[in-house]
């Protein structure tokens, strides 16, 4: 079978817009066709006509069909702009901008290969039909939004869970360079004790120099790696705090999408029966209660 170089559902779409398409067409031509079957069962009953009354038969004739296939062709356009305007819906629901190219629709080598794929499908079709005549429905064009709505969610929750790990890993390290700082003062304050004993007081000075030295440097290196932990740890609750409007918002928006369903209503209709069945139950309930 011909392809249009669209998916599967798209290409169903295009199937069902196509017989829609069919239908129309075929009945204009009958429009048509009984335009001129009705001149020949209202004029043509005499076997001679001049040539005045055969020009005012084709006139009329003219103006009928004329009217006719403006008014289809009319239809067709209006028909075409609202399937376009159910497009551009869709897509601006997710923010999409689409873009259509007129001189494509005059491109003689797309138009015969439109032609050959409704031939194939129509010959199809055809078959299926002979074969088993239910037809399965094409689901409406708008259901798809949930689907891809459900898909959203599922990505921002594990986005959500991706940055509530490294938040974790990022408080871990934090509280590790702020016990090597507790440790390193600690250290430095030992030092300054043995300050305090004559023996070897010089190797001792020196010692304490070194170690104060690699301490007010690896001091630096923490308050640096903190700050730079404490921004870093800033940022991502800033990102985490983001990620979950963005599920909440999906959620109320999956939720609408539901509200908006079928089922949803049905239910909400059978619940509203089901009430005031029972508040007329207990209107009769009531009045016989008064009775006795």
């Amino acid at each position: 079978m011909a392809e249009l170089g669209v998916n599967e559902h798209h290409q169903n779409e295009v199937v069902s817009y196509m017989r829609f398409a069919r239908f129309k067409r075929g009945m204009c031509l009958k429009t048509v066709d009984s335009c001129f079957q009705d001149l020949k069962d209202s004029r043509l009953v005499e076997e001679t006509f001049t040539v005045d009354e055969v020009i005012d038969m084709l006139d009329g004739l003219q103006s009928v069909v004329h009217s006719e296939v403006e008014s289809e062709l009319i239809n067709t356009t209006y028909t075409n702009v609202l399937l376009l305007r159910q497009l551009f819906s869709q897509a601006e629901k997710w923010y999409l901008k689409l873009q259509t190219d007129v001189s494509d629709l005059e491109n003689r080598e797309l138009l015969d290969q439109v032609a050959e794929f409704e031939k194939s499908e129509y010959t199809s079709s055809n078959k299926k039909s002979t074969a088993d005549p239910i037809k399965p429905k094409l689901a409406p064009l708008n259901e798809g939004g949930s689907e891809l709505l459900n898909k959203t969610v599922a990505y921002l929750q594990e986005e959500n869970e991706k940055l509530k790990t490294r938040l974790r890993t990022i408080e871990t390290q934090a509280t590790a360079a702020l016990d090597e700082k507790s440790k390193l003062e600690k250290s430095l304050r030992d030092l300054q004790m043995i300050q305090g004993d004559q023996k070897d007081i010089t190797e001792l000075e020196n010692k304490v120099a070194a170690l104060k030295s690699q301490f007010e440097k690896t001091l630096n290196d923490t308050t640096a790696n903190q700050k730079f932990l404490e921004e870093d740890l800033v940022t991502t609750k800033h990102n985490l705090l983001k990620v979950q409007d963005q599920l909440s918002t999906a959620e109320k928006e999956l939720e609408k999408k539901f509200q908006q369903t079928a089922a949803y209503r049905n239910m909400k209709e059978i619940l509203t029966k089901k009430n005031e069945q029972i508040k007329d139950l207990r209107r009769r309930l009531s009045k016989y209660e008064s009775e006795d």
